[in-house]
């Protein structure tokens, strides 16, 4: 055979993986610092030239995107207001951080919230699952759904239109969601239960493992009656007896936002893939302007401080003692803040109401990274090696802080008792110790020594789903077990029945053997007399 013979084969071999690679994909995303980590993936998958539809609804705050040739973006309409959504997730947060609240006050804010949660998935999932929005997403043939559960019945619309699904999820925080949907093992013997208010590690004595059993009960008993409470609208949406537990287990890869940089070494399924700081990338240049202020710095170097988009203002008390702590360091300090400006404000402090936060961590003066806590800006910490004077404010933020300290990478702040000392104490010594920036160093090391980026391997995942119109190979029979089947309780039991029922034959033949020995004896006297 001539190469002239080959040229078709050739072609047709390319075609093939081109048709192969080019998938038809469906994204549910979730909001705010969710929305930053799923774009990455959005955006390489279509730079893979893979067309990608973003289904979101009306009242969206933060999910923003522009059209491409291969990019759609959806929008329905869901009664109810940007600013909602809003309040939705600022209760939350308002709650947490009001110090000054009393049990009473805490249970009358909860009820509340739950009853805006309430509306606000019940806007969203009718508005997502109505006939036409459905028969409109069957005719576009998708071949895979990429979802994040914190999108409101996300998980019940791939279940709707029969999809291979891959979720996007943070493991930590979501322990009890992993431990009864993914049928994660979560061993509580050195498995810290998630959002723990950051003092357990896997490391843990009698007490911190009893603390840590309660815990898991508590978290269980909580989860189950949350799935309780939305089993009901699920059933009236899909019109069968199906359960939120249901629907996102049946998810075929579960993409995690972590890695072993952060986790503790834990028990993992095939079906689980690490991918944290997929959206991290190398810094760019910085702007003239701020880069004219961090070289102004000399050999003291910068500080980048930044408590994430949700924080627009603080008390007047609080920004003073903050900004009083940042004039007492000789390094320059940049400041993402769009509140009032505080009274003490040093001259070695900049303002700004956005910084460019990957590139300033990646560059060679920053020595370090004041930051709530997020998953993403401590991965973007992680990336670039800088360590972290941490200020927890919500959600799971104490908890992947404390994962830092614990690491020796990061010091922490309490935000609700913030003192201008405190700050000053742990910036001076997170700055001049040497063994935060080694230890962190380590698990920058960590990270970039795999053998895939994680962005690639989230991607490879996905693509991986879609060539095999899913992964269910991957998914542990555990999911169509019941407990006690999963627990072997039907196995001890039976194995209990037969030991009982050996002894229980056992001692009768004892007895039957005794007794005719018995007999045998007192005839054989009663001949001899």
């Amino acid at each position: 055979m001539t190469p002239r013979d080959l040229l078709p084969w050739v072609a047709l071999l390319l075609c093939g993986s081109e048709t192969a690679l080019c998938g038809n994909v469906l994204v549910l995303p979730a909001e705010y610092s969710h929305w930053i980590n799923m774009r990455a993936i959005v955006e390489e998958l279509v730079a893979r030239n893979h067309s990608v539809t973003v289904l979101t609804h009306s009242a969206s705050p933060s999910i923003k995107f522009s059209q491409t040739e291969n990019f759609r973006y959806i929008v329905f309409k869901v009664d109810i207001e940007e600013e909602e959504v809003r309040g939705v997730w600022l209760d939350a947060f308002n709650l947490w951080m009001n110090e000054g609240i009393t049990g009473i006050q805490t249970i009358l804010s909860m009820w509340g919230m739950r009853a805006r949660l309430e509306r606000y998935f019940g806007a969203v999932c009718e508005g997502m699952l109505n006939k036409e929005l459905i028969a409109s997403l069957r005719e576009s043939n998708f071949e895979v759904v990429l979802y994040d559960p914190v999108m409101p019945c996300s998980d019940l619309l791939a279940e709707t239109l029969g999809l291979p699904h891959v979720v996007s999820f943070r493991q930590t925080f979501a322990h009890t969601t992993v431990r009864w949907c993914g049928q994660l093992p979560v061993p509580p013997s050195y498995v810290p239960a998630g959002a723990s208010q950051g003092h357990l590690t896997d490391r843990m004595n009698f007490l911190e493992r009893v603390e840590n059993m309660v815990l898991v009960i508590a978290h269980s008993v909580f989860f189950k009656l949350q799935v309780m409470l939305m089993s009901d609208m699920y059933h009236q949406l899909s019109g069968k007896p199906i359960t939120p537990c249901d629907t996102i287990g049946k998810a075929d890869i579960w993409l995690i936002r972590t890695y072993w940089d952060f986790e503790y070494p834990r028990p993992l399924l095939p079906n689980f893939k690490f991918v944290g700081g997929l959206h991290c990338k190398p810094a760019k240049p910085l702007p003239k302007e701020i880069e004219a202020f961090v070289q102004s710095s000399g050999d003291d170097g910068i500080v980048v401080f930044s408590l994430g988009s949700m924080i627009n203002n603080l008390t007047r008390a609080k920004a003073n003692s903050i900004a009083s702590a940042l004039g007492q360091i000789p390094q320059k300090v940049l400041w993402r803040y769009s509140g009032e400006r505080p009274d003490t404000l040093a001259p070695n402090t900049r303002l700004y109401d956005w910084i460019p936060q990957n590139d300033l961590l990646g560059h060679p003066k920053t020595k370090v990274f004041i930051t709530h806590g997020g998953t993403n800006g401590i991965y973007e910490a992680i990336y670039h090696g800088v360590p972290l004077v941490g200020i927890p404010l919500f959600g799971d933020q104490p908890d992947n802080l404390f994962h830092m300290k614990t690491k020796g990478a990061a010091a922490i702040v309490n935000f609700n008792q913030i003192k201008t000392e405190d700050l000053k104490e742990a910036l001076t010594d997170v700055i001049n110790n040497p063994s935060y920036k080694e230890n962190m160093m380590r698990l920058s090391r960590i990270h970039h020594d795999q053998p895939l980026k994680p962005l690639d391997h989230a991607v490879f995942w996905i693509e991986f789903v879609m060539r095999n119109k899913g992964a269910k190979h991957l998914r542990v029979e555990a999911h169509n077990l019941t407990w006690y089947q999963y627990h072997c309780l039907d196995v001890a039991a039976f194995l209990l029945s037969v030991v009982a029922l050996v002894v229980f034959i056992f001692v009768k033949t004892c007895k039957w053997l005794f007794r005719r020995c018995c007999r045998r004896s007192s005839s054989s006297k009663s001949k001899r007399e």
